[in-house]
């Protein structure tokens, strides 16, 4: 069926042939010839030919079998008529009188009219299918477009449905059986997707990934995803689904390889073969002879025990590379990489090896499959009264929740969310790990449009999320659980590295290291103002003290510094200021009022008091620190270069370890907790009687008003709230406000609290002073515009020298070195002579293509093909080869390479040389 060992069956007295059928009972050839007017038979062959009907046949066209009758089309007749298909006789007329009659096929319920029995087969960039309903053996490959790196797939027998991953595609993805709607499952937060399994009585679906190293189950269509196995996992692979008695098997090929199992949602886990294993691939299960059977490549056999580990024995040897495998009645099929074929032997005997398809390179997965295999599902009534996932056990069934959300004391109904967990970013989504389960695995958030996402905070009370994206230059708010997504500034923002949720006023505050500005709105956007402008250098991590009243952020910039002051921007002060690199990530412990923070270029953690005294230095040999955060006794962090989230206690720097890891672009992050949001202050009732903005500081509450009027007038006076604008001499009592004074780039009038701008733009209700003179008011516009134009021909006069000199210094001037990242410097951006240059420059705004594009070998590097089968096609570019390991890595291993990213100029420990794995099959 490949269309090879073409042959010629009849050539001779045949001028017309028109249809072809086949007698696969009989195994027999039918055929018409319009010019000779016949209907003739023979063997497939073409011997035995014979004439099954020759008289009254004008035109025969059409034609089809079906039990022991023939039918045929006829155009002269308009007829369709039908006979025996031994004799010729009993001929009778189906139907008649209608023209232009062509083709024509039965169709029965009973009549299959697609493979029931075959099996299915993963080949990189296509899926094929092999009959085992008939004699004879062929492949057929599905319509499935863009497939990129197929690696696992499994069928759906009651849904008919196809389900595989694609590692270039980072997807599991699913389609009809003849590979028609192809729709994504899951999009989002895979690693590498070595095997999958569908539970089809249970309606679930498991895989592997080997690179988040875990076991995971979902709905059909993907959701209600949950981690079930994630403890003491190296390199998990196969898996396999016993439903009858509730259990699941899986490999695990790592440094100790070992076959286990466990009930189907992760309970009762053990080890059934841990001896005498190299590379054990392909898993399956045959439910006849109660047996589980796998592939072992670097061992070179095919082995089979019971179910529960005893009674093991060789079934295969001398076998090159197995990989996928499966069994029927009578038959163990399997895929090997080497001889590039699919084989078989007689799974009782292990002999009469076959080869059964060959010349099939990049052979992966491969199930044998039974449409008409069914069983009762145990979750069938209201599933199992399970508010989500309802999960098969030897003993019945068990209710689950979603990964990092708690079951309910009843044992059926979940959460809604999680109550406390760390909220973080890593460019493009947004994550949670909830410290509510024991897994400690992120999950992605489903907020829309994250290209790269920096900052993130949170308003527990209000259960919301909010984050900036400095490539689309927004900050964005969500529900905990990604629903309702908004935007909340979207102008005259171009990087916000940092953001803070005033929980009590309702304020929000952010760092905009692209405008160098520090500025704050309410946190649905509006009322947004300028606090901070002035010698701002390169402002990042920003956090909030409402009950005292403080604002602290730190500036990488030069010179590095972090300060502090209220949150209306006044009172502002360095409160550390040497012995610093990078200053990035802050934290605050409000319960012993102490700060800390993270510095990306001495790597270290330190903390002081909120004057900046009592300074100490926790932990001293972290390696790319971003974000920090506080809960409880201890520090978490985030790492760009272990690709990490680590965490120590925060009074003695101790017991440090990793909570997450192999997470790339890790940003900041927030323990999300009530606890990390207590206290009150004036400003938490009704705002603080404020039209606008709130802002508290420590000797009582500022209202202030927007840098930019909106629709509402705008009072700086607490309680104050201004009716429509009306004529000023009908207002009759004074107001005297004390220090209300808010800061701006204008003066401020000290008895008002009201800038200049706030007065002439009309947003303050002003006593006793009378209207402005119309010609001074025109005099005042002239000579700011004359003015205007000065500074710019000023402006452009210092940068044209500006760049000169910037020539002349660089001809004079050595190599740079490294420089910590910024976002919103573009490529050709000059850097200070003073400035150390680091090669993740511009992580941030750059797209992903350049980021991996610049820290990256080429694909040609990859030596090995069957290594690059399971690498993701996009990752592997960002993919290097590590010095060879031991015990030998196998070739067909993502883990065979190390993600290096970029190599910072700046190396705590001598790097190991990077090569080819030479690695013999």
């Amino acid at each position: 069926m490949d269309g090879s060992q073409r042959t010629v069956v009849i050539d001779q007295n045949i001028t017309w042939p028109n249809c072809l059928a086949i007698d696969q009972q009989r195994k027999k050839l039918y055929w018409t010839d319009a010019k000779t007017r016949t209907l003739e038979v023979s063997d497939y062959d073409g011997r035995n030919r014979q004439v099954l009907i020759s008289l009254d046949l004008p035109h025969p066209f059409g034609l089809a079998l079906y039990g022991d009758s023939i039918y045929w089309t006829d155009w002269t007749e308009h007829t369709i008529q039908s006979a025996n298909k031994v004799t010729g006789k009993d001929r009778r007329v189906i139907l008649q009188g209608r023209e232009i009659l062509l083709d024509v096929h039965v169709f029965h319920r009973q009549r299959p009219n697609s493979m029931n029995n075959f099996l299915i087969v993963a080949k990189r960039t296509d899926i094929r299918k092999v009959s085992l309903d008939v004699p004879y053996t062929a492949d057929v490959v599905l319509r499935i477009g863009s497939i990129k790196n197929a690696i696992a797939l499994d069928v759906d027998t009651q849904g008919e449905k196809i389900y595989w991953s694609d590692t270039g595609r980072e997807k599991i993805q699913r389609s009809n059986l003849d590979g028609s709607h192809v729709e994504n499952v899951i999009s989002k937060g895979l690693g590498s997707v070595d095997f999958l399994a569908v539970d089809s009585i249970g309606r679930k679906l498991y895989w592997t990934d080997d690179q988040r190293k875990c076991i995971e189950v979902s709905e059909l269509d993907g959701s209600f995803r949950k981690v079930l196995v994630w403890s003491n996992l190296d390199s998990p692979r196969a898996i396999a689904l016993h439903y009858e008695p509730g259990y699941m098997y899986w490999t695990d090929w790592g440094n100790k390889p070992r076959i286990e199992r466990s009930e189907m949602d992760g309970g009762k886990r053990i080890t059934i073969i841990a001896d005498a294993l190299g590379w054990p691939n392909g898993l399956t299960i045959d439910k006849e002879n109660a047996q589980l059977v796998w592939a072992d490549a670097r061992r070179h056999v095919i082995e089979a025990c019971n179910l529960d580990g005893q009674h093991r024995r060789v079934l295969v040897s001398d076998v090159p590379h197995p990989y996928g495998i499966a069994v029927t009645s009578r038959h163990i099929y399997w895929t090997d990489w080497s001889e590039r074929s699919i084989l078989r032997v007689n799974k009782h005997t292990g002999r009469n090896m076959e080869n059964v398809c060959a010349n099939l390179p990049n052979l992966m997965d491969m199930h044998y499959i039974q449409l008409n295999d069914t069983g009762e599902n145990k979750c069938a009534g209201h599933n199992g009264g399970c508010s989500h996932l309802c999960l098969r056990t030897s003993l019945g069934y068990s209710c689950a929740c979603p990964t990092g959300i708690k079951l309910q004391d009843n044992n059926n109904a979940c959460e809604e969310a999680p109550s406390t967990f760390l909220l973080f970013a890593n460019r493009e989504s947004v994550r949670r790990i909830s410290l509510d389960t024991t897994e400690n695995m992120d999950v992605i958030l489903p907020v829309p449009d994250t290209y790269n996402t920096v900052a993130v905070d949170f308003d527990y009370q209000e259960k919301e999320i909010y984050y900036s994206d400095v490539k689309l230059d927004v900050i964005r708010g969500a529900s905990w659980n990604g629903s309702n997504p908004r935007t909340i500034i979207s102008t005259d923002l171009v990087t916000a590295d940092g953001l803070a949720v005033d929980w009590v006023a309702k304020n929000l505050y952010w760092t905009d290291s692209g405008r160098k500005v520090i500025e704050v709105s309410r946190v649905d956007g509006s009322s947004r103002k300028i606090l901070v402008d002035l010698d701002l250098d390169e402002p990042r991590a920003i956090i909030v003290f409402p009950r005292k009243g403080y604002l602290f952020w730190s500036d990488w910039g030069k010179p590095p510094k972090i300060e502090r002051a209220y949150l209306d921007g006044t009172g502002r002060r360095v409160i550390v200021a040497t012995d610093l690199g990078w200053p990035n990530g802050l934290t605050i412990d409000y319960d012993s009022r102490r700060l800390y923070w993270v510095d990306a270029q001495l790597d270290r953690i330190e903390a002081s008091d909120l004057s900046g005294k009592h300074r100490m230095q926790l932990v001293d040999d972290v390696a790319h620190p971003f974000g920090l955060t506080l809960y409880g006794p201890h520090l978490f962090w985030t790492d760009w270069h272990t690709k990490s989230i680590e965490r120590v206690d925060k009074d003695t720097g101790r017991n440090r370890i990793v909570i997450r890891d192999n997470i790339e672009y890790l940003m900041e992050i927030k323990m999300v907790a009530a606890s990390r949001q207590t206290g009150s202050n004036p400003c938490g009732e009704k705002n603080g009687g404020c039209s606008h903005l709130c802002l508290f500081k420590p000797d009582g509450r500022v209202c202030a008003c927007p840098s930019f009027n909106d629709s509402r007038r705008c009072s700086t006076v607490p309680g104050d709230f201004l009716p429509e604008p009306t004529r000023l001499s009908e207002v009759e009592d004074e107001v005297t406000v004390k220090d209300l004074s808010v800061p701006t780039t204008l003066p401020t009038d000290s008895s008002t609290g009201c800038s200049e701008l706030d007065i002439q733009k009309g947003r303050c209700d002003i006593i006793g002073f009378p209207p402005p003179d119309p010609i001074l008011q025109t005099a005042y516009i002239a000579l700011s515009v004359i003015l205007l134009i000065v500074i710019i021909v000023l402006t452009m006069a210092l940068i044209f020298w500006k760049r000169n000199n910037k020539r002349r210094n660089e001809d004079l001037e050595g190599t740079l070195t490294f420089s910590n990242p910024t976002y919103s410097a573009s490529s050709g951006d000059a850097l200070p002579s003073d400035r150390k240059v680091w090669p993740w420059k511009n992580q941030h705004r750059n797209n992903k293509k350049q980021a991996d594009e610049g820290m990256c070998q080429k694909e040609s590097q990859l030596n090995n093909l069957e290594v690059s089968a399971l690498v993701s096609r996009n990752k592997l570019s960002s993919l290097n080869v590590l010095h060879p390991p031991a015990p030998p890595q196998r070739i067909d291993s993502r883990q065979s390479f190390a993600g290096m990213g970029a190599s910072p100029c700046k190396v705590p420990h001598s790097p190991l040389p990077y090569r080819t794995v030479e690695t013999d099959i």
